[in-house]
């Protein structure tokens, strides 16, 4: 209990720490939404502009020890500021509409990469020297190759020359958004090329760090124990050594999970996906600085929520750091 209260402690200051740089990072940016938006409009009266600016919230009204006060005062009641580049909207309601989206995709394509490239990684290092371990290279290869090179590749191939893959959008135009099998499958299969993609690119990663722990770890003596004992292989490989060769994994997939909220910017730009990446990227075009604000300050607090869960689950799955986390 003591270690979850100190870790609650830490990530509390990192929350505010992630507030504060939130705050001063788009300040010291030359320039604002409302100058982007109303550039091209003639004759602007400057109270017009002063209006909309402390609309958006884009102004400096007051000393930055006030403006700081408003900004905590606006992030804990949840208003996050308007956005100009979508309708005018609120962030909270651009938010909402784009990371169901991101969510789906890059989480379920994260979690599939994960479990493959794991159960691959300990097939790899128990049989080692089979074909599977033979296969590095190919799978190193696979890890170096950026996954906007291979996603442009799908397209070309599956896309504009097979033509079984739509190259853009989540969802077939003209369907209604809605929990209904037409627009649900829809956004299945424009969402199978953007998942190949993260699942193909990523898996090799999962597969060679778990490969290279886990040889470490079958030379351990409490393995050869259970060798000596004559228990099953696939006891031994799943319940003594994957056990504890996969811990280092469980913390990179906590870090990655936290990252879902981020999306794969250049994959849904290349893809034309409607996720947080492409908003994002939308945002930083239009020089839409709450947006931008509320779109980090998301990515921050998952981040942190996912290093949270990955220090819990890290001390229910080692006893040593159970005993460590006692002290």
């Amino acid at each position: 209990m003591r270690f979850i209260i100190r870790r609650l402690g830490f990530y509390a200051v990192a929350a505010w720490f992630a507030l504060t740089v939130n705050f001063f990072i788009p300040r010291a940016l030359p320039g604002n939404a409302v100058q982007a938006l109303m550039a091209k409009y003639q004759n602007l009266q400057p109270q017009a502009m002063k209006a909309l600016e402390i609309q958006f919230g884009t102004g400096h009204q007051g000393s930055i020890f006030h403006q700081y006060y408003v900004y905590l005062g606006n992030m804990l009641s949840g208003n996050l500021g308007t956005s100009v580049s979508y309708s005018p909207a609120s962030v909270v309601s651009v938010l909402r509409s784009t990371l169901p989206w991101t969510v789906a995709l890059v989480g379920t394509a994260t979690i599939i990469a994960f479990t493959l490239g794991t159960l691959l990684g300990i097939i790899a290092a128990w049989r080692r020297g089979g074909w599977l371990d033979r296969s590095l290279p190919a799978f190193t290869f696979i890890q170096a190759t950026p996954y906007f090179f291979l996603a442009l590749l799908l397209i070309e191939l599956l896309s504009l020359k097979l033509h079984v893959f739509p190259f853009a959008g989540g969802f077939t135009l003209g369907d209604t958004p809605g929990w209904n099998w037409t627009f649900i499958g829809s956004a299945l299969y424009h969402s199978i090329l953007p998942a190949t993609t993260i699942v193909v690119t990523s898996m090799a990663g999962w597969m060679l760090q778990m490969r290279n722990v886990m040889i470490t770890t079958i030379g351990e003596d409490y393995v050869l124990a259970a060798q000596a004992k004559g228990l099953s292989p696939r006891r031994i490989m799943f319940t003594y050594a994957a056990r504890n060769a996969i811990l280092p994994n469980i913390a990179g997939f906590a870090l990655a999970i936290g990252f879902v909220v981020a999306g794969a910017l250049i994959m849904e730009f290349v893809f034309s996906y409607p996720g947080v990446g492409l908003t994002l990227y939308n945002a930083v075009v239009s020089d839409d600085y709450a947006l931008i604000q509320g779109v980090f300050l998301v990515i921050a607090f998952a981040v942190l929520l996912a290093c949270l869960l990955a220090d819990i689950v890290y001390v229910i799955a080692d006893p040593r750091a159970r005993r460590e986390a006692a002290y």
